[in-house]
């Protein structure tokens, strides 16, 4: 299907209808139980599933199929992200041309800076990708475009936002005055109550849903295709193709185009769901964070990517906000002072600890799990398969005639 095979089209159809059930799948325990602070399923928290899910699929094409590793990639992400914000400023809220030109800005400057970066492999591209994001941190931080031709470009450590007075040109009386699509707010949602449970269905997050699908499905056709085959032995043994005469840095530059055209994309999703931008998404721990993303998923496997970018946004988001109190309640049943001595235990761990929590599975994942969460399911599904043949007779016999 869609220029799948049957392998692929299956992985797709299953992605398809984890963000499209999404909503219900990540609220597991209703909204007043003890445990529903585990629920992930509201939208703000969803939007940045799909949001960097993009980000690291874009950025696996890079890292997962070359091998060349960029400390740079959220560059990408804020560049992205001023670009849709003065799309806001000029043109108007609808985000068609914001994302558009977040995609095409963020793909002209890779190709600036790829050229550059390209010239060197190992740990030298690495440095050159890492300077070259902090360079353009800087000067966004500093709004140094914006000081050299007197005017506000990046608006600083304020970061940018939409004014009233700001043009809008193709605004219109009665048009929406927040991210919007021809009218569908980004910020509209539906609620579902049912019994204990309450799941909520925004318009912005099945947006950026949609462009995750349609990432993920591009990823698959690169993947598959003979670019990602030379792509692949590029990684394998870029020196024997420069022996025999295969010039690799023109399929190189084209994978860093392209990735950094997928950070563009979150880059505008992010504005999209939220328009106001700051240089902080430029910075080299986000960049970092992209690349723990990629290892703790599986790098250079299809689903990886999303599932990385899941569990540290999870880990975020969720455990950094469970407190004392919380875990007091879970063991609420137990004597106070066994109670208290599981507090102490469990309090390095959460909250403004939760960072201890990503180390050791980060750690936990290098160790025993190189493939990632991808190698994870793998081998709890490899038991499924072998308890399943072990409970089937290795033979049948045939009757007697």
């Amino acid at each position: 299907m869609l220029g799948m095979n049957a392998k692929d089209t299956m992985l797709f159809v299953v992605v398809t209808l984890m963000v499209l059930l999404a909503p219900i799948l990540l609220n597991p325990f209703p909204t007043d139980s003890a445990f529903s602070q585990f629920n992930a399923g509201y939208p703000a928290l969803m939007q940045r599933f799909v949001i960097f899910g993009i980000l690291v699929i874009g950025f696996n094409i890079l890292f997962g199929l070359t091998g060349y590793l960029s400390f740079g990639h959220a560059a990408f992400l804020g560049v992205g992200s001023f670009a849709a914000v003065w799309m806001f400023k000029l043109l108007s809220y609808n985000i068609v041309p914001a994302i558009a030109l977040s995609i095409i800005v963020a793909g002209l400057f890779s190709v600036v800076i790829g050229y550059v970066a390209l010239r060197r492999s190992g740990i030298y591209f690495s440095i050159l990708t890492l300077a070259f994001a902090q360079m353009m941190y800087a000067i966004a931080y500093s709004d140094l475009v914006g000081k050299m031709f007197n005017t506000i470009v990046t608006n600083g450590e304020t970061g940018l936002q939409v004014y009233l007075d700001d043009p809008q040109i193709l605004y219109s009386e009665g048009d929406p005055k927040l991210p919007h699509l021809f009218g569908w707010e980004m910020n509209d949602s539906f609620t579902w109550d049912v019994g204990g449970w309450s799941f909520v269905f925004q318009n912005g997050y099945y947006l950026a849903g949609i462009c995750m699908l349609i990432a993920f499905y591009i990823s698959i056709r690169i993947f598959r295709s003979p670019f990602g085959l030379m792509l692949r032995s590029i990684k394998s043994n870029q020196q024997r193709l420069n022996y025999v005469g295969v010039s690799t840095r023109p399929y190189m530059l084209t994978a860093f185009v392209i990735s950094g055209m997928y950070a563009g994309l979150a880059g505008g999703l992010m504005s999209a769901m939220d328009p106001l931008t700051g240089a902080e998404r430029m910075f080299w721990t986000a960049s970092g964070e992209i690349v723990i993303m990629a290892i703790l998923g599986g790098v250079g496997t299809l689903v990886g990517p999303i599932l990385g970018a899941g569990a540290i946004k999870y880990m975020e988001n969720i455990v950094s906000t469970i407190n004392d109190n919380v875990v007091r309640g879970w063991f609420e049943f137990m004597p106070d002072g066994l109670a208290d001595f599981m507090v102490t235990i469990i309090h390095p761990f959460i909250g403004k600890g939760w960072h201890l929590t990503l180390g050791l599975v980060f750690m936990g994942v290098v160790i025993f799990l190189p493939g990632g969460l991808v190698e994870l399911g793998q081998r709890i599904g490899g038991l499924f398969r072998r308890k399943k043949s072990s409970d089937t007779p290795s033979g049948a016999t045939k009757p007697a005639e």
